[in-house]
Parts: structure tokens; sequence; C-alpha cells
């Protein structure tokens, strides 16, 4: 495995490849509530270990809020996606993945367009009303407002740019996992994604990860990363 660093995909937005050799390849959307991270903040834990298993990554940049006007980031992401497709071999079949905002964001992308084959969606949003909705104690708790962070103008169409309606029997393949302890984005979303997916006749398969919460060490186990490196490889295997 060897890894090439701050590669123009655009003018102004960068991409790391951590490459695997003769290896299917998946486009990485990094989180950070969309306000915050880039794409080297997940490389070391998790982006060079999954390639480890077989699966080049295509880690992304992308405009964060609030200089981002919603949906740039989601023409960005295709831009990224097409320049991969352009510049890296063995990518008829592509998959995407992404983890908490960039989970969010890779399954839009993979639900509004017919971009990418396969979808790796880890403790994302699925619903921005329902995700977004708190209590007065859990905002005091938990004082997060992500979902009009990068809706700005457009909070009230929350609903619009949700997961749930968008979902219909073309959308790829889902993996999603998502931990039962999940106090920042709840496994209810990633139950709803699931459920969602099935009712349209979509594979999904949803790992329920006991006792870990958001972003927790447990998703950069190795089990897990190997887990999700076999399923790749095997959605995106060719002719399949």
């Amino acid at each position: 495995m060897h890894v090439e660093r701050d590669i123009a995909y655009t003018p102004n937005l960068r991409l790391d490849i951590y490459h695997a050799q003769n290896a299917p390849v998946v486009v990485y959307v990094h989180g950070g509530g969309w306000t915050h991270g880039d794409k080297a903040t997940d490389g070391a834990r998790r982006l060079a270990p999954l390639a480890e298993y077989g699966v080049t990554v295509v880690s992304v940049d992308y405009t964060l809020a609030p200089a981002a006007v919603f949906p740039q980031q989601l023409d960005e992401l295709r831009a990224a996606v097409a320049w991969v497709r352009a510049n890296l071999p063995g990518t008829e079949k592509l998959g995407i993945w992404g983890a908490s905002a960039g989970a969010y964001l890779g399954s839009l992308l993979a639900l509004s367009t017919e971009d990418v084959q396969a979808v790796v969606h880890w403790f994302g949003q699925a619903d921005l009303v329902a995700s977004a909705a708190r209590s007065d104690l859990e905002a005091r708790l938990l004082p997060f407002h992500f979902e009009a962070d990068l809706l700005g103008t457009s909070a009230e169409q929350a609903q619009d740019w949700s997961l749930l309606p968008r979902i219909s029997p073309k959308a790829p393949p889902f993996l999603i996992a998502h931990g039962d302890r999940d106090r920042i984005v709840p496994p209810t979303q990633a139950y709803a994604l699931h459920h969602a997916l099935g009712q349209a006749g979509v594979r999904s398969r949803l790992e329920l990860v006991a006792g870990a919460g958001h972003e927790d060490a447990q998703f950069d186990a190795p089990e897990m990363l190997a887990t999700t490196a076999a399923w790749l490889r095997t959605v995106l295997r060719p002719g399949r």
C-alpha cells in the first residue's frame, strides 16, 4: 500500500489516494458536522488500514459550512467521483464510504445520481428533521446544530434533503454501521434507513455495534475494517 497526497480534483479541492494493488475503489467522505475535518482526519487509523485489506481509498476534501452553500458539497462530490473515474483504473463500479456527516453526504450522492454502485454509511444522518429535533434538556447537553449549519437558509427544506424520501429500487446496496449508544446521531436513524431500503427492495446490511458511541474506536477495529473491505470487494466485483 502506498499513499498519494494533495492531488487537485478541482482548482480549490484536494484528495489523497491510499492505493491497494488490483483493488476496487471507494471514495471516502470525512465527518465533522459539516463544519470541520479534512481528508487526512481518518487517514492513519482508518483509511490506510482499510487499504491493507484490499480496497483503494480516495479521501476527498469538500467545502465546509458556513463557507459552503448547500448543496455545493454534493456538486463537489460529483466532481470527485468524475475525477476518480477519469484517472484511476478499475472504476467501472465505484463505492462511496462516509462517516457521520460524510455518511449523509455520500448517501445523498448515491440516492441522487447513479454515479456509485455501493454505499458504506457509518453512523450518519438519514432523516434531517428527526436528527435535528431535541428536547430542551438534550439541546443543553448536546448543543449542536449541525443540520442548520449544513442547510443554512434552506433549513426549512430539511425534509426535502433527507435521505428517506429519495430511496427507490434503483438505489445501490448499502452497508450501514451504527453504535447502539450513539448520543449524537441516534441509532434510530440507522434503523429507519435500513428499513426504508428494504421496503424498496434494495440490498441493505445493518451492523449494530454493541456499546459503541459516535465515532467510537470500535469502528476502526480490525474486524470492522476487514468486514467493510470484504463487503466492498464483493459488491464491487466486476460482473456482479
